[in-house]
């Protein structure tokens, strides 16, 4: 006997089941990939959060140098290492609150002068008819000194710390060939942008001792801080790559970096030279162009 053909919905029907089976096992399959990895996976330590400083202070952060604290409140080191009793840069630790205003100064308590002893009968009696409450004229200022707080140290002048005591240098060069596109003082700018190319070598300008190398620092990119002598710093922003390390001794026209537009609208190097901690124009060291 012949049979009849299953009707064409029937074969719609399983072509769709398989359809359905198959995004199934497909899916089935996809799980088995590795999810992306996550801080809170076992074994991998989460990132460290710390809470926000106290008005006037500094938590300091991984990464975070002495240095480069200082550079960001444009403070001279030896002045912030003295106001938080730092006797070695090297010993600051991710979480510490560090001061970066001047301690406040000793309060002063007023004392009134004692009144005179008065020997005998008409003395006594006399003292009794005087007001012997203290006048202004009388009263005279002591300093009190306010409780030490135990991260701070009140100091007025800066300390010499307990580091490589480098010499200044005598002899500055251009950290990089290029047009200038912006001059210390234009549009706020603490320091001079010279144009250039991805990747073009940035040199020391000046012998010295890189204090700090990272990208902590917002604004900056990729940033290089070189310590000159014991009051001058430079620093060298928006590099593509960094060639030194934090500690290393360079020479001046030695390549630390290339160049590159990290944190920045193109490519350029930002070179600022600071003196105690303050921004001053860096055409007054570099040498005069053509």
């Amino acid at each position: 006997m012949h049979r009849a053909d299953p009707p064409a919905s029937a074969f719609r029907g399983t072509r769709r089941g398989v359809i359905l089976l198959a995004l199934l096992l497909s899916a089935c399959g996809a799980s088995q990939v590795a999810a992306p990895v996550r801080d809170t996976l076992p074994g991998k330590a989460a990132k460290a959060s710390y809470a926000p400083a106290p008005a006037g202070q500094h938590r300091v952060q991984p990464g975070d140098t002495l240095y480069k604290i200082a550079f960001e409140h444009g403070l001279d080191y030896r002045q912030l290492a003295a106001w938080n009793g730092i006797a070695d840069p090297a010993r600051i630790r991710a979480g510490d609150a560090l001061r970066v205003l001047p301690p406040p100064r000793p309060a002063a308590v007023v004392t009134t002068a004692a009144a005179p002893e008065r020997a005998g009968v008409e003395d006594r009696e006399l003292a009794r008819s005087v007001d012997t409450r203290p006048v202004p004229s009388q009263a005279r200022v002591e300093p009190r000194p306010l409780p030490a707080e135990p991260t701070a140290q009140a100091a007025s002048h800066p300390v010499a710390l307990n580091e490589p005591q480098d010499a200044a240098p005598e002899v500055w060069a251009w950290p990089s060939r290029g047009d200038l596109l912006i001059r210390y003082g234009e549009g706020l700018s603490k320091g001079i942008d010279i144009a250039g190319k991805g990747g073009q070598p940035v040199q020391a300008a000046a012998t010295g001792r890189v204090v700090y190398a990272g990208s902590g620092l917002r604004g900056y990119g990729k940033l290089i801080i070189i310590r000159h002598g014991q009051t001058l710093l430079s620093a060298y922003a928006h590099n593509a790559r960094i060639h030194v390390t934090e500690g290393q001794k360079v020479a001046r026209g030695q390549v630390i970096a290339e160049m590159g537009d990290s944190d920045a609208d193109r490519v350029k190097l930002h070179f600022e030279i600071r003196e105690s901690g303050k921004p001053v124009d860096p055409l007054g060291y570099l040498p005069k162009t053509g």
